[in-house]
């Protein structure tokens, strides 16, 4: 290994490490206990009284102090039910906290099944460009090797060749963020056998086999190698 890729890949593991895992911001229990309205309800996972708030005008992507919509307050907590209720009743899925990620990558992080299918469900998608380092509820699942996160954002249409500024796929962040273990070996081989292209390089021209080969991720590299990566 160069000293300039091993430069690289130390300063991307610093970033994107924390852009996937730690920039998220959950709710304080100090905040969640000063919640009020639909952010209150939906931090309860009440469908009942996010229905009758929203019946009666509440603001269904009213803000916190984070830029947290009670949708986004549901996600943290896990709530699939009010996530439906609020989506049903015209909650914007779409929408970004301050920390620019919506719904579906935080339950991406979460690792946090249930719930993502319970925003899929209702309609929230799973193709939107999140975080500072414009890269997708895919990528950040990759990275962590929440298999189960990536089979179900696959067969919702995320997709999978997406680089993010770092230059880096979602198949490249599972090889080289990840630690060679089965959760890691379950998501790539749920990349490629999703579709995902084994050729495309990081930005320093280095392919995902060779990340892995340079890993002695042995698990990984049969499944690329079986995949026709080189």
């Amino acid at each position: 290994m160069t000293h300039a890729f091993a430069l690289v890949g130390l300063i991307g593991f610093l970033a994107f490490s924390g852009g996937a895992a730690l920039a998220q911001t959950a709710p304080t229990q100090t905040e969640l206990s000063a919640y009020r309205g639909l952010h209150a309800a939906a931090a309860e996972g009440s469908a009942e009284s996010i229905r009758r708030l929203a019946q009666a005008g509440a603001d269904l992507n009213a803000r916190d102090g984070n830029g947290r919509t009670p949708l986004h307050v549901a996600a943290f907590q896990g709530h699939g039910t009010a996530i439906g209720t609020l989506m049903a009743a015209g909650a914007n899925p779409g929408l970004l906290d301050n920390q620019r990620y919506d719904a579906v990558t935080i339950v991406a992080v979460r690792d946090d099944v249930p719930t993502l299918k319970a925003l899929i469900a209702a309609g929230a998608s799973a193709k939107l460009v999140t975080s500072i380092y414009d890269g997708t509820a895919l990528i950040a699942a990759a990275h962590l090797g929440h298999d189960g996160v990536v089979r179900e954002l696959i067969r919702a249409g995320a997709p999978l060749d997406h680089v993010n500024n770092l230059g880096w796929t979602a198949l490249i962040e599972a090889v080289i963020l990840g630690d060679g273990g089965p959760r890691h070996v379950e998501t790539v081989r749920a990349l490629v056998e999703g579709g995902a292209n084994p050729g495309i390089p990081d930005r320093n021209g280095v392919m995902p086999l060779r990340h892995a080969e340079t890993r002695g991720y042995e698990g990984i590299i049969a499944i690329l190698r079986r995949a026709g990566a080189r």
